[in-house]
């Protein structure tokens, strides 16, 4: 039996350090947080020095029971939560609901979930760190005083289910700031003036306009731009200055986490969410066959550049074996983190460089391995010598006005051969050999081009997170949550990949700066942050810190109490009026979003939808358009106006209560599989549907009471793993047929019956 406990977060993780641990070793998964303030209080005693006041998660209280009765038949417990701070804090809440077992209880951490790894850190146990404990405390009962106090205000003063946040409240305002800027912005014209030359050597190549007068300039209009043509064309030209250099760029350092959230989104177009699920996944482990289960890469939240001197030594060698020694510098690079870092566990970098996207390309997923050729790329890259460029710069003088050329030819690739993107392109094109100052040019034509100056641009997901990470604004663990409440909430709506505020977010973000403007603006968030890592470091009670800011959150409540404008029942004026009566229309939101109604309600009840067009909606259907059947009964449709706008109803209403948008195709019939809900006592089959985006799912018959739904057909086949009584078919080109089971903690994978062939 068993005589050890180790408590990690994951099933996942369970399975993998399982593998690594002898029998003495029984491991159990807490599955994320197990205790938490309560939803249905403010849950801090405010009167006794802010004390949390925690309880036992209900979807969590048989996994609890499970823990207790795992560590009464042990003799110590480890607990391997994430090396972080929240891990910490995770950590110390199992200690504390396991304290009646009266075991001795050992903090153990994980920075790669390898077999090396993962037994030294067991060989090196250590006890709860209280400060780093205590900085998560401070963080989650600020989160909560700010969110209890301000969110109730917005209720009653804009609608209910609006929420504010000490960092989603921040980023929801730089949002609004910059959609602001952008409305505000005036284009200014400019010209772009190219002459396009030959010398006695080829290639031909282009000068461009720089400076007049040694200043840099352009032309501001049409007629400034044609007397820099004029004077082109007039001119005998002739190379005034020639130089010549070298330059090297420089390899970027391996991945923090925000950098590498950056990256994704831009290079993968991977969201915030998935990238951090993804790299979660390579980090507790992926099984690769005949090696076994291995974790893939190091702990993904980190702010530190550090690499322990062995992965180093290992992708010296490997860069020496692949790329020649040319490739590899004469000492390993080093880079140094920003003063804010934590700097607690190493960069982000694959467990073993000697591992290749291409050697584990057959055990991972699509997203797994694009992110992991991502990681590993980055860091091997991190670890060679500068790309080397040839770079010659001409200038031409033509009167007051200076024509400029660059040309940069790749010498030696250095780290390009594993990293390149856009902006690290092999050059920007050779000039002719042999130009020096005289040598004389011959003009083939000049070419002007009118421009005009562009806004910034919205935010998407790579450049918010960037711009929250220069501000100091939250954690990088934290950013994919914010990005989803700004959704959720509606306060944002993505286009074509960028945020774009709506009216209630902007609403919202204007209310919260006008009242709180000490505590939502992008200096108070990036110093709190400050003041939870001097708590974390041990510089700093906890409380202290949560009372200084107990103190102006009271101060600022009680102002907006008072003088908050109240936009509930009276709307926002709009520059439209109501077609029915005349009077000015005002917007208002509702449960649904936002609409616009008449200011004379209850007089006259005229609504629309925002964006709607009179008498018919966005996509076409206008008032008195063929009725649809009703997808419940198929009766007739009528349609309906609520103040939400124009939608089909079921004619047999209230005997029938079916309803679907205007605009909007039925959804087809659900389809019947065969196969029973494998919800234990529902007794409802699954039924293959279709969602609004046209994909198929699998869900039960009895939804609502019953909300099971899964991707893949359905076959009555319990998993092996965990015994889950349905798996599901997946069919793709790599892998071919396979049974997946559709419990998320388990995933569990096997080949699939082949289908029977015909005759």
């Amino acid at each position: 039996m068993a005589r050890k406990l180790v408590i990690v977060e994951s099933p996942a993780k369970a399975r993998t350090i399982g593998k690594f641990l002898g029998k003495e070793f029984s491991v159990k998964a807490s599955v994320g947080h197990i205790r938490d303030l309560p939803k249905s209080s403010l849950g801090v005693d405010e009167a006794h020095g802010y004390e949390p006041e925690y309880v036992v998660l209900p979807e969590k209280k048989k996994v609890v029971e499970e823990l207790r009765k795992a560590a009464r038949s042990a003799e110590e417990v480890y607990i391997a939560t994430d090396p972080d701070r929240e891990g910490e804090a995770i950590c110390w809440h199992v200690q504390e609901v396991l304290r009646s077992t009266k075991k001795p209880f050992h903090r153990v951490e994980f920075h790669e979930i390898t077999k090396r790894a993962v037994r030294q850190a067991m060989e090196s146990p250590r006890q709860v760190d209280m400060n780093r404990v205590n900085a998560q405390q401070a963080r989650r009962v600020i989160d909560r005083l700010m969110g209890y106090r301000i969110s109730p205000l917005l209720w009653e003063k804009v609608k209910r289910g609006l929420s504010a946040g000490r960092v989603q409240s921040v980023a929801l305002k730089m949002i609004c700031d910059r959609e602001a800027e952008i409305e505000a912005f005036v284009p200014e014209e400019y010209w772009i003036v190219d002459a396009k030359v030959r010398a006695a050597a080829p290639p031909p190549f282009a000068l461009r306009l720089a400076k007049r007068d040694g200043k840099k300039w352009r032309p501001g209009n049409a007629e400034e731009a044609e007397a820099v043509a004029a004077a082109i064309r007039n001119a005998e030209l002739a190379v005034t200055r020639a130089t010549r250099k070298t330059s090297r760029q420089k390899p970027k350092p391996p991945f923090i986490t925000s950098h590498l959230q950056q990256e994704a989104s831009r290079r993968l177009r991977m969201p915030v969410r998935k990238t951090m699920q993804v790299a979660q996944r390579l980090y507790e482990g992926v099984d690769l066959g005949g090696r076994g289960t291995v974790g893939l890469i190091t702990y993904m939240r980190t702010d530190s550049f550090r690499v322990a001197d062995e992965a180093l030594d290992a992708a010296r060698a490997l860069i020496a074996r692949q790329w020649g020694e040319t490739a590899l510098p004469a000492k390993p690079n080093r880079y140094r983190s920003r003063a804010s870092a934590q700097d607690a566990h190493e960069a982000i970098r694959p467990t073993d460089p000697t591992l290749t996207p291409d050697d584990v390309a057959p055990y991972l997923s699509s997203d797994q391995l694009r992110l992991y050729r991502l990681i590993w790329e980055r860091f091997i890259a991190s670890q060679m010598t500068p790309a080397v460029f040839d770079v010659t710069q001409l200038e031409v003088q033509v009167g007051p006005y200076t024509l400029a050329a660059t040309g940069k030819v790749l010498r030696d690739p250095g780290f390009l051969r594993v990293w390149k993107d856009a902006k690290e392109g092999d050059g920007e094109g050779a000039l002719p050999a042999g130009l020096e100052g005289g040598t004389p040019l011959e003009l083939e034509k000049v070419e002007l081009e009118q421009k005009f100056t562009q806004p910034p641009a919205r935010y998407n997901e790579a450049s918010l997170v960037k711009a929250l990470e220069e501000n100091g604004i939250g954690r990088p663990s934290t950013y994919a949550s914010i990005i989803a409440t700004l959704s959720s909430r509606d306060y944002v709506v993505r286009e074509k990949g960028t945020f774009r505020p709506t009216a209630l977010g902007r609403l919202v973000a204007r209310l919260l700066v006008g009242s709180f403007a000490d505590i939502v603006n992008e200096r108070y968030t990036a110093s709190l942050e400050e003041q939870l890592d001097r708590v974390a470091a041990g510089e700093e009670d906890w409380r202290a810190t949560v009372q200084r800011f107990a103190e102006e959150l009271g101060r600022d409540l009680e102002r907006a109490k008072k003088e908050m404008e109240q936009v509930k029942g009276k709307g926002i004026p709009t520059d439209e009026t109501c077609p029915e009566c005349g009077a000015p229309l005002v917007m208002k939101f509702g449960r649904y979003g936002e609409f616009l109604a008449c200011s004379r309600y209850p007089d006259c009840r005229y609504t629309r939808d925002v964006g709607e067009k009179e008498g018919a909606d966005e996509a076409g259907e206008a008032e008195g358009a063929e009725a649809p059947a009703c997808p419940e009964c198929e009766a007739p449709m009528v349609q309906k106006r609520s103040r939400f706008g124009l939608f089909w109803a079921c004619s047999r209403y209230p005997e029938c209560k079916g309803t679907r948008p205007i605009g909007k195709k039925a959804l087809p019939k659900p389809e019947p599989t065969g196969v029973s809900c494998p919800m234990e006592g529902c007794g409802g089959e699954l039924m293959a549907k279709k969602s609004r985006r046209g994909t198929t799912f699998y869900a039960c018959n009895r939804y609502p009471k019953c909300t099971f739904a899964m991707p893949n057909p359905p076959v009555p086949t319990p998993c092996p793993e965990c015994g889950f009584p349905v798996m599901g078919l997946k069919v793709t080109k790599r892998r071919g047929r396979e049974l997946v089971c559709p419990v998320k903690t388990c995933g569990h994978r096997m080949p699939a019956p082949e289908e029977p062939s015909e005759g």
